[in-house]
């Protein structure tokens, strides 16, 4: 299975840090963010990453080259302007394929990958279009986005878990978008409505390095892994 990471966004809440690199460049105890997704990547098994580029992204390819390093094959999806997430997705889907594929925001960090395999094979069984991996709702986002109900999201009952950042899509779930800049939750929320949208919680650490206060955390909690191992 392929994977793209989520690239392109401004950062605005972590500047002056993004003012001069993009969100995923940014260092964390002397390491790209991004760099931690590549290495579980490749771990897991993943052998071809698309990344998409847009703010200072002629610094991703430039960083990560064609990511050999890590026995990996990076492609890069340049956007003239950040086409939010599922614009970004639609542009990218003549690197991804005709398989169902894993995304991953570029800014957030966790300490290990869901078991996407499992989920990419229940995903093909039951025939949907997406798989969304939820967890416990931060302090900074108390209400959450979905609900899960034996496997079945939905965005109107109650309960609600937040979005992780992390999925599985089949290219399908991207045939009624146009091309051009596009946020993808109308998306999730119109699939749900047609019953194409499965998940589960991912239990794993996980955070949202969405400012310097969570990024500082991060920072923290990777050195305590490191003090421990």
């Amino acid at each position: 299975m392929k994977a793209m990471i989520l690239a392109a966004g401004r950062g605005e809440r972590l500047r002056p840090l993004t003012d001069s690199c993009p969100k995923p460049l940014v260092e964390v105890n002397g390491k790209p963010l991004i760099e931690y997704h590549l290495e579980k990547l490749a771990k897991a098994g993943v052998a071809e990453v698309v990344i998409n580029c847009a703010w200072q992204g002629h610094m991703l390819p430039e960083t990560l080259g064609d990511g050999s390093r890590w026995g990996l094959s990076i492609q890069y999806s340049h956007e003239s302007q950040a086409l939010e997430t599922a614009g970004g997705i639609k542009q990218a889907l003549p690197l991804l394929g005709a398989e169902p594929f894993l995304v991953i925001n570029g800014d957030i960090y966790i300490d290990d990958l869901p078991d996407f395999d499992r989920a990419l094979t229940m995903l093909n069984q039951q025939g949907k279009q997406m798989f969304l991996w939820l967890v416990t709702n931060p302090a900074h986002h108390p209400s959450g986005d979905f609900s899960v109900n034996e496997g079945a999201l939905s965005y109107q009952a109650d309960n609600k878990f937040t979005f992780s950042g992390m999925g599985i899509y089949h290219p399908c779930a991207f045939d009624s978008l146009e091309a051009g800049k596009a946020p993808l939750g109308p998306l999730m929320r119109a699939a749900m409505e047609q019953k194409q949208v499965i998940g589960e919680l991912h239990s794993g650490y996980w955070c949202d390095v969405g400012t310097t206060a969570r990024l500082a955390e991060v920072a923290a909690h990777i050195q305590m892994l490191k003090n421990e191992s």
